[in-house]
């Protein structure tokens, strides 16, 4: 699934190429892909035409396109996009043809490049919804159906005492809190491995435990390897993970520690590990990352 910087990527593609345009008609082709907004695909459509999008924003792995509102006073919407397992978001000339998952198509009243959710898992949902008070930014607004989600290590929202006191009072394990969307978000699997390799900690150390050197360490970590995914475009193991320009990303190449079991680490030369963990997979050094004696899963 995508994280964050994969996320970030298509959000800034979509900066370029919506900001400050009108959709003129939207168009839902497969009803799954619209499932979380609850009127059904007309009125999706609906509350779409005639709008104009402004800059779009991200929280963790969700994004959103704000809407211009329609009245003075009126808090207003957005597009909210999920891009789940194998949502796309792409542009381009609209008489091209058509993706054989496309799932959603809105045009532009410029007439323009078009935006299209193309999506084969059918994982990934659009809607529009209302926007709310940001309980994290003073004076920002958020999808109400994402108010609930925590600040993302990239946000300058972001609370990291907030972070390390919420650590230490949950009694879990440290990947599993960076996995918790409510304490951190954007952080999947990947990244949690990452980052967890560079602060040299084990993914199963309980969090009652941890120092705040040490959570500082860990958000530090894991705020350099997204910073470097986005450099590069994000990480693609595949083609279901594209920009808005159907390009992948090339971080894949710079993993330390995930999907590396039996290869050496970067730093000891120890065989990585591969340990099952949430009905999916952790890997680590065994000797970098040390295992605790009491450990939390």
């Amino acid at each position: 699934m995508p994280e964050l910087p994969e996320v970030e990527v298509v959000r800034r593609g979509l900066e370029r190429w919506t900001t400050g345009r009108t959709i003129a008609s939207a168009e839902v082709l497969h009803p799954r892909s619209v499932r979380r907004h609850e009127a059904g695909p007309a009125d999706f459509a609906g509350r779409l035409a005639a709008r104009t999008v402004l800059a779009p924003r991200r929280r963790g792995k969700y994004m959103w396109l704000p809407l211009r509102a329609e009245s003075e006073g009126d808090a207003g919407e957005a597009l909210l996009a999920h891009l789940g397992m194998s949502g796309q978001l792409l542009v381009g000339e609209p008489d091209r043809e058509r993706e054989k998952h496309l799932r959603v198509r809105m045009v532009f009243d410029d007439g323009g490049h078009d935006l299209r959710f193309v999506d084969q898992r059918t994982f990934g949902h659009l809607m529009v919804a209302d926007l709310v008070p940001d309980a994290f930014d003073a004076g920002a607004l958020v999808p109400e159906p994402i108010a609930h989600i925590a600040a993302d290590p990239l946000e300058d929202a972001f609370d990291a005492e907030a972070f390390y006191r919420a650590l230490r009072r949950r009694k879990t394990g440290i990947k599993r809190a960076l996995l918790d969307q409510s304490l951190i978000s954007g952080v999947g699997n990947i990244y949690a491995d990452e980052a967890l390799w560079r602060a040299r900690l084990h993914w199963a150390r309980p969090t009652e435990t941890m120092t705040r050197a040490e959570a500082a360490r860990v958000l530090e970590a894991a705020r350099e390897v997204m910073g470097a995914a986005l450099a590069v475009g994000g990480t693609s193991f595949d083609s279901l993970y594209v920009n808005v320009n159907g390009e992948s990303g090339y971080f894949e190449r710079s993993l330390e520690a995930y999907g590396r079991r039996g290869e050496p680490c970067g730093r000891c030369g120890t065989p990585i590990r591969r340990d099952e963990f949430m009905n999916r997979s952790s890997y680590s050094c065994p000797v970098c990352q040390p295992k605790p004696r009491r450990v939390r899963y």
